[in-house]
């Protein structure tokens, strides 16, 4: 099997402005991602960046580059800004590994592009993990996502899916027994051609409702791989409680 990571990485963050660039126990994060993402079985690791400031500390570490427009309105337009540049065949599995996830484990990197080769048929493939408490279940910005017996994704949402007729009624204290919830975890493989598709299509109904962009891809007919995920994913940092977390970990 062979893959490649792009790590795409913006300096602009309403929440953390300058995160690519924050220090980390002596690098900056962008770097500790990367170092993470080079750990994996992937044959290339490409930062994807719109700014010459990461692109300068991105270069003096070592690793690739592409720079990619300022205009993009999702990650997905940058992605495939980026294999189009560097002429990916169509067949080619790429790993979009978010830059403000410096704990990544290389073996979901590994994990996510291997599932994928494993579908002949899917054009994407994602991680799961289950939920354990009912506050996560009922909060909108935790996405849930029901899979088939194949472990193919049905449907994400913000909402409670499955909803237990039988069992919510609006104070529920606990989890129903019998019944499995599993929040989506937003790591990707996709295979090329999907994108050069993706970015042709409109937003689509459920993705403007929910503000979903996956859903974009189920409403168009693509097979979308979600399995649990073989190792526990630290959180990203979005915020400078977040930033600090992880510092306090690395020292």
């Amino acid at each position: 099997m062979s893959f490649s990571v792009i790590i795409p990485s913006r300096y602009a963050s309403s929440r953390l402005p300058a995160k690519p660039l924050a220090d980390i126990a002596g690098k900056p994060m962008v770097q500790r991602v990367y170092e993470q993402a080079c750990k994996s079985a992937a044959e290339r690791v490409i930062i994807a960046t719109d700014d010459q400031r990461i692109a300068e500390v991105a270069l003096a570490f070592g690793a690739e580059v592409c720079m990619t427009s300022l205009t993009h309105e999702s990650g997905t337009d940058r992605l495939q800004e980026v294999v189009t540049q560097l002429g990916f065949s169509s067949d080619h599995i790429v790993v979009n590994v978010q830059g403000d996830e410096p704990l990544i484990p290389p073996a979901v990197i590994n994990q996510v592009a291997a599932d994928l080769a494993a579908d002949a048929q899917a054009a994407i493939s994602t991680l799961v993990e289950p939920i354990t408490d009912i506050d996560t279940v009922f909060n909108p910005n935790a996405v849930k996502v029901t899979m088939d017996c194949h472990g193919r994704a049905l449907y994400f949402s913000r909402a409670p899916i499955p909803w237990y007729r039988d069992g919510f009624n609006g104070d529920n204290e606990q989890l129903p027994d019998g019944v499995n919830y599993y929040r989506h975890i937003g790591i990707y493989a996709y295979r090329v051609g999907l994108l050069h598709q993706f970015v042709e299509w409109p937003v689509s109904p459920l993705e403007r409702t929910e503000k979903l962009e996956q859903l974009r891809a189920l409403e168009n007919g693509a097979i979308i791989v979600a399995k649990p995920a073989c190792q526990s994913i630290p959180a990203g940092v979005d915020t400078e409680q977040d930033l600090q977390a992880v510092r306090a970990l690395f020292s």
